[in-house]
């Protein structure tokens, strides 16, 4: 039986994974095709680009090494920030900052940033997600009934009831909405068939039976416009490259990298969780996704990051080498240059009802559920970055986003908690069960009274009861003894910074001051100086004040290294 490769090694390309890669790519190829084409119309460009792009994510990112399984091509994710961009820039300005954000993820991961953006919360990055579903579902909802959606996120949710309401007024606009809604059904109900029937990607089905029934009902819908492949490819002129003087567009290339990168990577680890073969190596990957938007954004094509819907199938279709996804970028080069007039069949209403389907399959539902469960401070960080993507834009959302995720993260990391227990008094313990009780009867010769002299108060008690404690016991000027008091533990958790010096003093000082304290702090994790020398004023006045001192322990050096383990046996 052959061993499994090693998880950071690639498998050699045999007989067996060839043909398993063959049929996975096929599969890939299959779901992938009906997506670029509704990316690149839902983005406001020409259909033939998103080939394009799907070509490059396969022929150019496919054969680098990076993530083994991974396809990469123009995604769902960036069709918000590509139309505003085509809309501000034209398709020359897209170009430009599709290649300028690609060299800046090339030096990314040739300076070893890659493993960085997976330090990117979580929350935001749902909440990107969100907001992005969110956009698409609302504008889709307007091309699918024909109609033209108003600018900015507010206004096109405000006016979608009406929109829909008035199309239904429309016999042509009823046609539209009725090819998306079916396109949909057919998405979601096609994989429950049984069988290897159910196995066909919903969404490439969805779109030849809407071609299908529309070609044969007459019915009046738009269809895609089909100019040519090299007719769409204009790469940038010499003039579209002064747009990089403008702060918008380094804006914009920030944005496209920012968030390209962030899908990718966590397309990535994703991934990584479906098979057992060669782990992503973060910067290789983050350098393959590079070259292919700087080689896209030189044929002026839309932008391509790691996408998860086709790279899961392309692990459930058997994918065993990056084979399948190079295979999967021939296919679709096959297809530009044979059957691009296929693409003249397809409604435009069944690729909205596809991007419906990818934008609401975006929303995460079941984390947001989860965060408001356990972290709600998480989903307040994610509703906040979905809702400013809607209500602003992508690039503001995701810095109102990370904003909030940092300075959640410095509170979080200054928050003190402050507990203090009461201890017993030691003297009133009770003895162990292997400590024998003292026989007050039998008293040594040292402590007999004189002869004829009674203890005071009385005679001892008789043979066999034990001691009294001393505390019960009078004293020998017949005066009772003050009652014992025990200590009063204060614990200290979480980080002491200056933020949270207002709460500490005052947990301190209002400590009793005849009780002796004692203060812990092997709980926290940070002690800036600010807290050192509070409490160590604090601890002074205390002492003064009160009979009991104060047991403060050495604070921790925050330059001396960390002990040593100890060697083993």
């Amino acid at each position: 039986m052959p061993s499994s490769p090693s998880p950071g090694r690639p498998r050699r390309l045999s007989r067996a994974h060839l043909r398993q890669d063959f049929a996975a790519s096929l599969v890939v190829f299959l779901v992938a095709l009906p997506l670029c084409v509704g990316v690149a119309v839902a983005s406001g460009v020409p259909a033939e680009l998103g080939l394009v792009t799907g070509i490059v994510g396969g022929l150019v990112t496919g054969v680098m090494r990076g993530s083994s399984l991974q396809v990469s091509g123009p995604a769902a994710g960036l069709t918000v920030l590509v139309l505003e961009s085509v809309r501000a820039f034209g398709l020359a300005g897209l170009g430009v900052i599709v290649l300028a954000a690609g060299l800046v993820q090339t030096a990314l991961g040739l300076l070893r940033w890659g493993r960085w953006f997976r330090a990117i919360s979580l929350s935001v990055v749902e909440g990107m997600l969100a907001g992005i579903g969110l956009v698409i579902v609302a504008g889709q909802l307007y091309a699918a009934a024909g109609v033209t959606a108003p600018d900015g996120g507010p206004a096109r949710l405000a006016a979608l009831p009406a929109a829909l309401a008035g199309a239904l007024a429309d016999p042509r606009a009823v046609a539209s909405v009725a090819v998306a809604a079916g396109t949909v059904l057919v998405i979601v109900g096609w994989p429950r068939l049984p069988g290897r029937v159910g196995a066909l990607p919903g969404a490439l089905v969805a779109v030849l039976l809407a071609g299908l029934v529309t070609a044969l009902a007459g019915l009046p819908v738009a269809t895609v416009r089909v100019d040519g492949v090299l007719a769409a490819v204009r790469p940038p002129d010499s003039a579209a490259f002064l747009l990089l003087a403008e702060p918008a567009v380094l804006g914009a290339v920030l944005a496209f990298a920012l968030i390209a990168s962030a899908e990718s990577l966590f397309s990535a680890a994703a991934v990584d969780r479906l098979h057992d073969g060669p782990r992503t190596e973060y910067d290789r990957e983050l350098v393959a996704q590079g070259v292919g938007n700087t080689l896209c954004g030189l044929l002026g094509a839309l932008p391509l990051t790691a996408v998860i819907v086709r790279s899961s199938a392309n692990v459930r279709a058997g994918a065993r080498t990056r084979a399948s996804r190079v295979l999967h970028g021939v296919w679709l080069l096959v297809f530009a240059v044979l059957l691009p007039g296929a693409l003249a069949h397809v409604p435009l209403p069944a690729l909205a009802g596809i991007l419906v389907h990818a934008g609401w399959k975006l929303i995460p539902f079941r984390g947001i559920v989860a965060l408001w469960r356990g972290h709600r401070g998480e989903a307040a960080v994610l509703a906040a970055t979905a809702a400013a993507i809607v209500a602003v834009g992508m690039l503001e959302g995701v810095l109102v986003g990370l904003g909030l995720a940092v300075a959640k993260a410095a509170w979080e990391a200054s928050h003190l908690r402050v507990d203090h227990t009461d201890e017993p008094p030691q003297d009133d313990e009770p003895p162990q069960d292997d400590e024998p009780l003292q026989d007050c009867a039998s008293p040594s010769d040292d402590d007999r009274p004189p002869h004829g002299v009674l203890p005071p108060h009385g005679a001892p008690p008789a043979h066999g009861e034990p001691c009294p404690s001393p505390h019960d016991a009078p004293s020998p000027y017949g005066l009772p003894r003050p009652p014992a008091v025990g200590v009063l533990r204060v614990r200290l958790s979480g980080g002491a910074t200056f933020l949270g010096l207002p709460k500490l003093l005052d947990a301190l000082e209002a400590l009793p001051r005849d009780r002796p304290v004692e203060v812990d702090l092997s709980g926290l994790h940070h002690l800036d100086h600010a807290c050192r020398a509070a409490m160590t004023a604090w601890a002074e006045r205390h002492t003064a004040a009160g009979p009991h001192p104060v047991r403060l322990p050495p604070f921790p050096d925050p330059h001396a290294a960390p002990a040593a383990a100890p060697a083993g046996p």
